[in-house]
């Protein structure tokens, strides 16, 4: 009789302290999440980052305007091109060059190229995160022609370094733009492929409806933006309320949510693939004649083509690269929306060739941050639904 007593007496229960990351292959990179749990209930969730701390930001400090761009390519490694061209603006901005048409329009066109392959990564991933593979596969095919784009203009494919302070390094072959318009138009029918497997598919809509929702209010308090943002319902894109290079040129919508979940923001980021299919076509469509780089011999590099057969711009080449140019005082921050949210680089410059602060404002930082607000309250599994919405990358988080 005894020994049926001590049965029934209740059980007593405890938190479970366990750390996911940082080698946890859902965690995106090198992201430490502190979970308490309750049974399979996170009861806190603290998010630990630093891991992938490379001191870009101070680095650049320590380099010239033009010999720091190839920093901004490490920041998110997975749209190197979008970095770039954030880059170069603000560098831009802070040095008053204009920047040619023709220059505009290819960087608005690699940009969206860029903006498609990190979103086919993020999609690829997510989904594999939860659980189903045969959409992965066929996403990193369609990001392996994009790279082979990428390859065919500037003969890199991950880290590009393509575009350049005052414009961009070299011209578009007439064989990268026959390529990447065969591209364009193929490309919705393999969207609509992506779709068909995955939007109604009822196991991913029960992993993603209603899991890690956010209000409006609450995502614009926490500094959220992307398709983060936009997911809970916020119509609010850079392109859109701050145009830069081409975007005011071209046509294209901003796909919003309503609820603020998994679901919602999956469904922005369909729709933003699609869109930025959209302005691609509309870039190679549109594409003006004319010079590439601004005619401004003080604030930019010469054309390669005279660096490497006269001795006067080898050596103006030489000095804007080891010195770096005379710029304005003063502090300039520029924002572009880059596939992950709001991308800004901040620069105090103190007259010299090289920056007196950069700072940048990783979106993938900020949106680390709200990790707690999104998984506190739900399941583990939840957990990793709520890493691959947010779709951060740890090498500009960390910066």
């Amino acid at each position: 009789m005894e020994h049926i007593e001590d049965i029934e007496k209740p059980f007593r229960t405890q938190e479970l302290t366990i750390s996911m990351g940082p080698q946890h292959p859902a965690t995106h990179g090198v992201l430490r999440l502190v979970l308490n749990l309750s049974g399979e209930n996170v009861v806190k969730c603290t998010p630990y980052v630093g891991y992938l701390h490379r001191g870009i930001e101070k680095l650049g400090e320590n380099r010239t305007y033009f010999s720091a761009l190839p920093l901004s390519d490490r920041l998110d490694y997975i749209a190197s091109m979008n970095n770039n061209v954030g880059y170069v603006n603000a560098v831009e901005k802070l040095f008053g060059i204009e920047v040619p048409e023709r220059a505009k329009f290819i960087r608005t066109m690699v940009a969206e190229m860029g903006r498609i392959s990190s979103h086919i990564v993020w999609l690829g991933t997510h989904i594999l995160d939860i659980g189903a593979t045969t959409p992965f596969l066929h996403s990193m095919a369609q990001r392996e022609r994009l790279l082979d784009l990428f390859e065919i203009l500037c003969g890199a494919r991950l880290t590009v370094s393509y575009p350049r302070i005052g414009g961009v390094r070299n011209d578009v072959s007439q064989e990268f733009l026959d390529k990447l318009y065969e591209f364009v138009l193929e490309f919705p029918s393999n969207m609509d492929n992506y779709e068909t497997l995955v939007t109604e598919n009822r196991i991913w809509k029960h992993r993603t409806v209603g899991i890690g929702v956010i209000s409006a209010e609450e995502a614009i308090n926490w500094g959220l933006t992307g398709g983060t943002l936009r997911g809970s319902g916020v119509d609010y894109d850079v392109r859109k309320y701050a145009p830069y290079d081409a975007y005011d040129k071209v046509e294209f919508d901003i796909p919003v949510g309503k609820n603020g979940d998994c679901y919602d923001r999956y469904l922005v980021r369909v729709g933003e693939l699609r869109q930025a299919n959209r302005i691609i076509k509309q870039c190679i469509e549109n594409l003006p004649a004319g010079p590439i780089m601004s005619d401004v011999p003080k604030l930019t590099l010469p054309p390669k083509d005279m660096v490497m057969k006269d001795m006067e711009h080898l050596i103006h080449q030489f000095i804007l690269i080891t010195k770096g140019p005379s710029v304005p005082e003063g502090e300039v921050y520029m924002g572009t929306e880059a596939p992950k949210g709001e991308l800004g680089f901040y620069f105090v410059s103190d007259g010299t060739g090289k920056p007196y602060r950069m700072r940048v404002r990783a979106p993938s930082f900020v949106h680390a941050s709200v990790l707690p607000r999104l998984c506190e309250g739900g399941l583990v599994a939840d957990v990793i639904a709520n890493i691959g919405t947010i779709d951060i990358v740890l090498g500009e988080c960390d910066r």
